[in-house]
């Protein structure tokens, strides 16, 4: 077939990478002058399918009213006058229960540790490289309670036979030496030893001149205008993009925050909104100080990842629509976590200060596959995991695609499970 894909950041490009290894003709298309430019571009560079969960789940309500209450909270909220943004958090909170989050978290662990494994055998295959590490990922906790806290998300571990460590505080240490130096902040932590790290954007670009060199066709620059819908086929007949109208076979909606608006327009409305996040990437000052891999501070909710010779920290969910305004605040968030966890680690002066709006479902779990639409796929919603999972979800929506079962069960990922 000859497909189009909507959306140039890390979904849409391994979702081209696999469609072209299936033997279709690809064409990605962007309003970006090059690919990972938006969502992709800076987040916290976490390959962690352990760490694989619903926002919504139990507690989280309460949760959420202590955090907007703390100075450095994980969580901020601006409210607007936007429909849209009060019935996905309606939706999220009814999925707040004990019951829909083991089942939401039950949909999206396998495929995070599938797309883990398809991104190593890539990697093998291409020697694509992206300032990758495999050292795992540590959920540092501060406090008793976080740590006691951990044994419903073990539980679900188990289940799918993921490997983990449950460390005291000398355990952290012995993963990441440079916390000796706050041991006492320290009450334990989660390990989940065969998460990964990595440059997102890095290889988003890398990956796209591979795809390049095997005939895919990618055109930047360009702004949709419009999706034009055929009805007597029940079909998407193209796309305007100014004066030129782009055909193809099949089409891919990968547009992360954005699709939810294209999706809306074709017809076939998803519940995706955007959730924006924040990052700080600052040079390493003293290797020793530094993180090997990735902690993830639990009180804060800020992932603090060792990319080469940089360290990247990301963090915040902050629901206010479409506004990519960078607030200060947030920035002062991302540098306590850093500096009190790894005091001299980097240099925050020169640190780059960015956002981006995460794609979100309000259970969860991604949406792909078919749509209504004939011809109209989708893969987006994929939130704070995009990168975690776009390997997998790109493999499982080349074999949708191409007529071929997925390896994975991929049946409460569809767009029918919202009804």
């Amino acid at each position: 077939m000859k497909v189009l894909v909507l959306g140039a950041g890390v979904v849409g490009v391994a979702a081209a990478y696999y469609l072209n290894e299936a033997g279709h003709e690809v064409t990605v298309i962007d309003r970006q002058v090059g690919p990972a430019m938006e969502t992709s571009f800076g987040n916290a560079g976490e390959i962690s399918p352990g760490y694989a969960s619903p926002w919504a789940g139990p507690g989280i309500p309460l949760k959420a009213i202590k955090w907007l209450t703390m100075r450095h909270g994980p969580l901020v909220v601006r409210p607007r006058m936007d429909k849209a943004m009060w019935i996905w958090l309606f939706r999220m909170l009814r999925n707040c229960t004990s019951a829909r989050y083991a089942l939401n978290k039950a949909r999206m662990v396998p495929l995070a540790e599938y797309s883990r494994d398809r991104l190593r055998e890539l990697r093998a295959s291409t020697g694509i490289s992206y300032d990758e590490r495999s050292q795992g990922t540590l959920q540092l906790f501060r406090t008793q309670a976080q740590l006691d806290g951990a044994g419903k998300d073990i539980e679900v571990l188990r289940q799918f036979g993921v490997p983990f460590e449950l460390l005291d505080a000398p355990g952290c240490v012995g993963a990441e030496p440079a916390l000796s130096r706050v041991l006492g902040k320290i009450a334990g932590g989660l390990r989940l030893p065969d998460d990964e790290t990595g440059d997102c954007r890095l290889f988003t670009e890398r990956l796209a001149e591979i795809c390049k060199q095997r005939g895919v066709t990618f055109r930047y620059g360009l702004e949709i205008g419009r999706l034009l819908r055929d009805t007597t086929t029940n079909s998407l007949s193209g796309v305007r993009v100014g004066s030129e109208k782009i055909k193809a076979d099949a089409y891919v909606m990968a547009l992360g925050s954005y699709s939810a608006y294209w999706m809306r327009k074709a017809g076939v409305p998803v519940p995706v909104y955007p959730i924006k996040g924040y990052s700080l990437t600052l040079p390493v000052a003293d290797p020793e100080a530094a993180p090997v891999s990735t902690i993830m501070d639990e009180t804060y909710k800020v992932a603090i990842t060792r990319l080469g010779d940089r360290i990247r920290v990301g963090g915040t969910a902050e629901i206010s629509g479409f506004d990519l305004t960078l607030h200060e605040s947030r920035r002062g968030t991302l540098e306590y976590s850093v500096g009190d966890l790894f005091p001299d680690a980097g240099d925050a002066t020169k640190a780059s200060f960015w956002c981006g709006l995460r794609p979100m479902t309000p259970d969860g779990p991604p949406i792909i596959g078919p749509t209504r639409l004939d011809n109209l796929f989708v893969n987006t919603g994929h939130g704070t995991l995009g990168w975690t999972m776009a390997c997998g979800s790109g493999k499982v929506l080349a074999d949708i695609m191409s007529g071929r079962p997925p390896d994975i069960d991929v049946g409460g990922l569809g767009i029918g499970r919202f009804g």
